[in-house]
């Protein structure tokens, strides 16, 4: 771990900077931050199939890309932290922007000039739901993305700013720093059950410009307490040369000496000219230092890229795990819409309420993970840790799986019902099955969340170089981008297959749909990801530790 300094630029202290007093602040801004993110996303289908008019496919598609550009923007955030902000401004700078792009979302909401229009009534029936305008629609996803680039430069850099409060050299805030990713996502998973169950109420019952408002506020709080920290952070200096520069520098090197290689071999026949296909890093055997820039610390550079190159196999695995963990805020969310949602005699929660099961697991289970099921498993296997990082990752990836079988199964049930009841042709009608038929698949999907999410958070920070961690958890965030991508394309195609809005997987009136079958298909696809995910953990050797 390099040097950390103070705000004033000195070495830190140990004793009044760093440790759990910053790391606090960091969780709480971040817990601000979730609940503003949750607060859109995991009610963001019923605005785009609403308001917006969109369809269930394309509602659930465009909810599916907007998720995964947040996400895999977090490689933009973590190129300016590592290469020239340092993660302290990149968050600050990423804050503000979440913060305009918040009141235009909102100013989206509540201006007539701006809100899409609202449907017209003769008595009960719904005669006329008008389209908004091009502008309008143009400026609704403007702002969204406005947030989505700003959660890109916020979501890495303010993980990686937290844990950085830890020095590792030092045993006891090693071992704090472990605990410090369980209760980091404790805190994410508070703010993320705020959102489910106060925000999409609000949404749902008092319109949306409040429910986009209230994240506005809380926004701005957050941006406030963070800057009231600053005096007791600890701040990695940002390296004086750029360690993209060196991986591109080494990279570019390497493709030049296999190119002049591999010409040799053709025009000589000189078969020993070919590269060693045992060596663990390919390309990175076969650059020169003259090729390299003089400043460069030529090892340091292919030990970097060596290390990035070795955690691909892995992460291309959890793909399709992000494809899976894609679906609590879109077709789990619509399936709910259609069940029996009454508490009582007149209270009606709201169907992405739902999700709240899977935070409110996660964040129980959290702790007796931690008190409990680590130092029974510590016993057995002798490590601090109990499980090592790919062992946690892949027994999350498992339940995920389990989870989407009975999201299946529950589906199954649910059509069976409406076919039963006579409303195969009657989406406006309520299927009379509770909605908490619902709870045991986002119950175990939260379990699954506890076990692979936060592996996968401290496993993509620990194993890459220390100049890189914020990288390290872009890394980790792009797999939920790109499996929301994959998610989006894959219902996306599906559903012009099989018959588009009417009478595909996917129609509009989910009692003639099929989104069952996508969960089968989706169960199939992450049960194989697992089995080729323990091929390549059973290989993978940790990164050693530099003391």
């Amino acid at each position: 771990m390099a040097a950390a300094v103070d705000y004033n630029g000195n070495p830190a202290s140990t004793s009044s900077t760093g440790g759990w007093t910053s790391a606090l602040f960091i969780i709480g801004v971040e817990m601000a931050e979730r609940f503003a993110y949750y607060g859109i996303t995991s009610n963001l289908i019923s605005y785009l199939t609403g308001p917006l008019g969109e369809s269930t496919a394309a509602g659930a598609a465009n909810e599916n890309t907007w998720s995964g550009a947040a996400s895999s923007l977090a490689l933009v955030g973590a190129f300016l932290a590592d290469s020239w902000l340092g993660r302290y401004r990149t968050v600050l700078y990423s804050s503000f922007l979440a913060f305009l792009g918040l009141g235009m979302l909102t100013l989206s909401a509540t201006l007539p000039s701006l809100k899409p229009p609202e449907c017209t009534k003769i008595d009960i029936e719904i005669v006329s739901c008008p389209s908004p305008s091009t502008f309008q629609v143009g400026f609704f996803f403007f702002s969204l993305y406005l947030i989505a680039l700003a959660h890109g430069g916020h979501k890495p850099c303010t993980q990686a700013f937290g844990a950085d409060q830890f020095d590792t050299r030092d045993p006891a805030e090693s071992a704090s720093r472990s605990s410090f990713f369980n209760y980091w996502y404790f805190g994410v998973c508070t703010g993320t059950i705020s959102a489910q169950l106060v925000l999409n109420y609000i949404q749902d019952n008092y319109g949306w410009a409040l429910g986009f408002g209230i994240p506005f506020v809380a926004v701005g709080i957050a941006l406030v307490a963070f800057l009231a920290g600053r005096k007791t952070y600890r701040y990695l200096p940002v390296a004086t040369e750029s360690p993209f520069v060196r991986i591109g520098q080494v990279c570019g090197a390497s493709l030049k000496k296999r190119w002049r290689m591999y010409s040799t071999r053709f025009d000589d026949a000189k078969e020993t000219l070919l590269p060693d296909e045992s060596s663990q890093c390919g390309l990175l055997d076969h650059a020169e230092p003259h090729e390299i820039s003089s400043q460069s610390n030529i090892k340091m550079s292919e030990e970097e890229v060596t290390s990035l190159a070795r955690l691909f196999p892995l992460w291309s695995t959890c793909v399709v795990y992000a494809m899976v963990f894609a679906q609590p805020p879109t077709l789990f969310t619509k399936q709910g819409s259609t069940m029996e949602r009454h508490i009582g005699s007149g209270f009606q929660i709201p169907a992405a309420a739902l999700q709240s099961c899977i935070s409110i697991t996660t964040i129980t289970f959290l702790p007796i993970y931690d008190s409990f099921l680590v130092p029974f498993a510590r016993k057995f296997t002798g490590r601090p840790s109990g499980l090592t990082m790919l062992q946690r990752i892949g027994t999350g990836i498992l339940l995920s799986v389990l989870s989407t079988v009975l999201a299946a199964l529950v589906e199954m049930r649910r059509l069976k019902v409406a076919r039963d009841s006579g409303l195969v042709d009657r989406p406006d009608i309520t299927v009379p099955m509770s909605i908490w038929w619902l709870a045991p698949q986002n119950i175990l999907f939260g379990i699954s969340d506890a076990f692979a999410t936060v592996g996968l958070q401290e496993f993509f920070y620990d194993q890459v170089p220390d100049c890189l961690r914020s990288l390290g958890i872009a890394l980790y965030l792009c797999i939920f981008g790109i499996g929301r991508f994959f998610s989006g394309f894959l219902i996306s195609i599906i559903d012009r297959v099989t018959g588009g809005k009417e009478n595909g997987w996917f129609a509009n009136n989910l009692n003639k749909a099929h989104i069952d079958y996508f969960f089968w298909l989706l169960a199939g696809l992450g049960f194989a990801s697992f089995v080729v995910y323990l091929r390549f953990a059973k290989s993978y050797v940790y990164k050693r530790k530099v003391r």
